[in-house]
């Protein structure tokens, strides 16, 4: 009985649609990308070789959702690059900004993950409110006919005028100050002199190094009327993600964020991206946990009070297989299908999560609820 019982149980789970989780911050202001996530496994694609052994077909309630149709979007091309922009000396910066090499070296233990204490959790808090105010400008200016290196302009002004060092600037050669990535680019597009088109959906991906911490996040927009498709991709996106955050506290393990995302994207009919990664974040750029989005064994610890990280679903319309353009930091879907991604930087505290880029009411409108 108690097998059964259980058995009835799991039955109900699976009947349960996916459902928006709205995700709020405790107590005072909530506040606070990376770019390169360079915590990289190798790019999704078909495995094996010959034909596969013939099976009885499935019946039809237990075939996988169809993939989405194709919509006519545009392609994105490599455009023209402006020269690299300058920060002011008196600003403080990051280790590799000169030189383009990370001093920081990961632990060999992939669950010993840095415990912030009252200090660094307190300059978290400003690089990552820092942040979100970085992104909320560049968010204003997104509209048909916007220059992708005028996003990178926003972004490099609006950061040091705060005092802070856009990070992305110069990590391992990285060009700009911000990610922009367009429909098919799955993550760190580099602004160039291509312009934003009435049906595009574009990824800003911010990360500011304030105090000697780095504050990560990014939001997908739409670039005036987005056809029906791509706004659900990007709301089962965001659903996906919010749905990651709400699970998480302290004891929870890494790998029940990938679950979580999971649960919400499958039955869409969208993929998931691998190979990418979140990551811890504080005064180094990316750190231990790598956090996978899909679902997975990976022994990546569990979270605890005072870790802080970042989870930054992609997830593409159609097939799961990207490619690499040849200026070795583009990603692409391999299939021409648009890509969406949010990304926030996390803290775990005593009871649940705090938002450290949380939104705020100088934020744009949240196109996606209204979808």
């Amino acid at each position: 009985m108690r097998d059964a019982s259980r058995l009835l149980a799991l039955a109900a789970l699976l009947s349960l649609q996916p459902c928006t989780v709205a995700v709020h911050g405790g107590g005072a202001r909530v506040v606070a990308r990376r770019p390169p996530t360079v915590m990289r496994a190798s790019a999704a694609s078909s495995k094996g070789f010959g034909a596969p052994a013939k099976r009885a077909p499935k019946r039809a309630a237990e075939r996988p959702p169809p993939r989405p149709a194709a919509a006519q979007v545009r392609r994105v091309r490599k455009g023209q690059l402006s020269p690299m922009r300058v920060v002011p000396a008196h600003i403080p910066r990051p280790d590799y900004a000169a030189t383009g090499s990370p001093g920081y070296r990961r632990p060999v233990i992939p669950w010993d993950i840095e415990a912030k204490g009252p200090e660094a959790i307190a300059g978290m808090r400003a690089a990552c409110a820092l942040a979100r105010d970085v992104l909320d400008a560049a968010g204003k200016a997104i509209a048909p006919g916007l220059r992708l290196d005028e996003i990178d302009r926003i972004v490099h002004e609006e950061t040091i005028a705060r005092g802070a060092y856009p990070s992305t600037l110069n990590y391992h050669g990285y060009p700009k100050s911000v990610c922009t990535s367009v429909n098919e680019i799955v993550c760190h597009g580099i602004p160039d002199d291509n312009v934003l088109h009435e049906g595009d959906i574009v990824n800003v991906d911010v990360t500011c190094y304030y105090g000697g911490y780095h504050g990560d996040l990014s939001e997908t927009f739409a670039v005036g009327r987005v056809d029906a498709q791509g706004r659900r991709l990007v709301r089962v996106t965001h659903d996906a993600w919010q749905a990651a955050i709400a699970i998480c506290a302290p004891g929870v393990p890494y790998k029940a964020i990938g679950a979580a995302i999971e649960e919400v994207v499958a039955p869409s009919g969208f993929s998931i991206v691998r190979g990418f990664v979140g990551h811890g974040i504080g005064h180094a750029f990316h750190m231990p946990p790598n956090v996978v989005h899909h679902r997975n064994d990976d022994r990546n610890g569990e979270m605890a009070v005072g870790h802080t990280f970042t989870i930054e679903p992609m997830v593409n319309e159609r097939a799961v297989a990207v490619t690499e353009w040849d200026d070795k930091w583009t990603i692409a879907t391999a299939d021409g299908g648009r890509s969406a991604q949010f990304e926030h930087t996390l803290l775990i505290v005593p009871g649940g999560v705090e938002v450290l880029t949380l939104r705020t009411p100088n934020s744009q409108p949240a196109w996606w609820e209204e979808l």
